[in-house]
């Protein structure tokens, strides 16, 4: 029986994000305490004006297809991932990891964004993935594109009970307009502004050109148990 693509690029995926949390877990074996105070927190950046003020019914973590629908959103399509961890650099549990970014043609899902006639409908533009006990996240959906007057973006939140919204963005590496972003450029530390800038890279064995990305986000409090 052949497996379902999206099944068998996710399966990798995770995979993949396993083998990396493996190896992070061998670093604080080996030196306990010292992975807590290495690890970098992620910079809050600006949620932004458009975050969905009508939020679709489809909020899952498939933002390729809308509901039922057969036909895919337009654009490169991305498995991004990652972990959501805490200031120790625990696995965070429970966390709920909303993501919103414009479609192929620069469009947000907000009734104020740019070229809302153009907007891809078959572009869920939203979604939303809670984590278990491994902290990991998962979405499928495209690479971001530009539109004026930002470089390529995803929007990151991430909602954990008894704490305030933890917002950000991630970034493509390498885009030229990196250097030219506002909002990037605003990250004053360059190591803390290189953790948002994340690759882009093959997904492995992918027929269609797919591409597979990591983020991981480390919170700057430690969640109360």
């Amino acid at each position: 029986m052949t497996m379902n693509p999206l099944f068998r690029a996710r399966r990798e995926f995770l995979s993949t994000a396993a083998k990396g949390t493996a190896a992070l877990g061998a670093v604080a074996c080996w030196a306990p305490g010292a992975f807590a105070e290495e690890l970098l927190r992620t910079p809050r950046q600006t949620e932004g004006p458009f975050y969905p003020d009508k939020l679709p019914l489809d909020t899952d973590n498939d933002l390729i297809l809308v509901n039922d629908a057969l036909t895919p959103a337009v654009g490169e399509i991305t498995h991004l991932g990652g972990r959501i961890l805490d200031a120790r650099g625990e696995p965070v549990r429970g966390a709920l990891v909303e993501i919103w970014q414009v479609d192929n043609h620069g469009a947000y899902l907000h009734s104020g964004t740019n070229n809302r006639e153009q907007r891809d409908t078959n572009f869920q533009g939203f979604g939303r993935f809670l984590t278990g006990s491994t902290g990991q996240y998962y979405f499928r959906t495209i690479k971001p594109v530009a539109y004026p007057g930002r470089t390529p973006h995803i929007h990151f939140a991430v909602k954990l009970k008894g704490q305030d919204k933890f917002t950000t963005q991630c970034y493509v590496k390498g885009d030229a307009g990196n250097d030219r972003d506002f909002v990037l450029r605003g990250i004053r530390d360059a190591k803390a502004r290189d953790s948002v800038i994340i690759d882009f890279a093959p997904l492995k064995d992918s027929q269609v050109g797919e591409l597979t990305a990591q983020f991981n986000i480390v919170l700057g409090y430690t969640p109360q148990a």
